[in-house]
């Protein structure tokens, strides 16, 4: 006896796909006004700045248009439709949002050695709008980053930018009542280290999505002692948890059942909606067996 619940689609995230445009519009009119600020000003460093707000507008793009494919129907080319490529953003935004901090780690530690001169007003004025136009994306990603993964790289790239934001800014008050031009690159080395620690951990979690590892929040120990406190089941192997999309987890299991259920359709039935209330798998493919013969797939 074989179940095989058909839910392939997963639930349409407009609020994330829309959080994610009002960020990209946002982003990309900060980077123009960025980088006009940098050729009236002559500032050479707003100018690199332009240039990593656009990779990161670029990084936006990418999880919106992964957040957009989702939503593709299954098709026999793609059997579980597109909704992997949740993963890959994820991933590519990881990977993006680490090189960028190393090399905000590398171009601070060339400015410690020969700092550059500052314009303090001007960078204090650009920064600021930085800060206003990344906290608020960040914000509007907040709520979807908890449970997307793809989400929350956006959400880091943004929050990243806000933090860096601030530190160009507090910079730039430093210099003009100081003159101390070295607190740039020093203030720049302790957010690139704060940036540093979560893009690894996105990477992490995204390289184990990837390779069909088991999914952070889901505890498979947990999974086995639901499955096999369910009446009539005596054993249980073939039991598999991964990741179809950054929000959508799938199932297989085979289950021993030597009596089969009287009602076998009621009872898959329960046991698909007890797995996505209760470990959010929407997704359960469940072989049941009647244990007269040993299961011909090995482990």
């Amino acid at each position: 006896m074989h179940a095989h619940h058909h839910d392939h689609v997963p639930p349409v995230t407009d609020a994330a796909g829309r959080a994610l445009g009002i960020g990209i519009v946002l982003n990309l009119a900060f980077v123009i006004i960025e980088a006009v600020a940098g050729i009236l000003g002559q500032s050479m460093a707003l100018l690199a700045d332009a240039a990593h707000n656009l990779g990161d507008v670029l990084g936006l793009v990418l999880a919106w248009g992964a957040n957009r494919l989702t939503r593709r129907l299954a098709s026999t080319q793609f059997s579980y439709g597109l909704g992997s490529t949740t993963i890959l953003a994820a991933l590519v935004n990881g990977i993006t949002l680490a090189l960028v901090s190393l090399w905000i780690l590398w171009e601070a530690g060339m400015r410690m050695i020969d700092p550059p001169d500052v314009h303090g007003l001007l960078v204090i004025g650009v920064a600021l709008a930085g800060v206003v136009i990344n906290t608020l994306t960040a914000w509007l990603l907040l709520s979807g980053q908890k449970d997307d993964l793809n989400v929350r790289g956006a959400f880091l790239h943004m929050a990243a930018d806000a933090a860096v934001s601030v530190a160009v800014a507090i910079s730039g008050v430093i210099v003009l009542l100081t003159g101390f031009s070295r607190i740039d690159p020093i203030l720049s080395i302790i957010v690139s280290v704060v940036i540093l620690v979560p893009a690894a951990g996105l990477v992490r979690r995204s390289l184990q999505l990837v390779l069909q590892g088991v999914p952070d929040e889901i505890d498979l120990d947990e999974v086995a002692r639901f499955l096999d406190s369910r009446p009539g089941v005596t054993d249980r192997h073939h039991l598999h948890v991964w990741a179809l999309s950054t929000r959508e987890m799938a199932l297989s299991v085979h289950l021993v059942m030597p009596q089969p259920p009287a009602d076998s359709d009621a009872f898959l039935h329960e046991l698909q909606q007890d797995l996505q209330h209760r470990f959010r798998i929407r997704h359960a493919t469940v072989q049941i067996e009647h244990g007269s013969r040993p299961c011909p797939i090995d482990d």
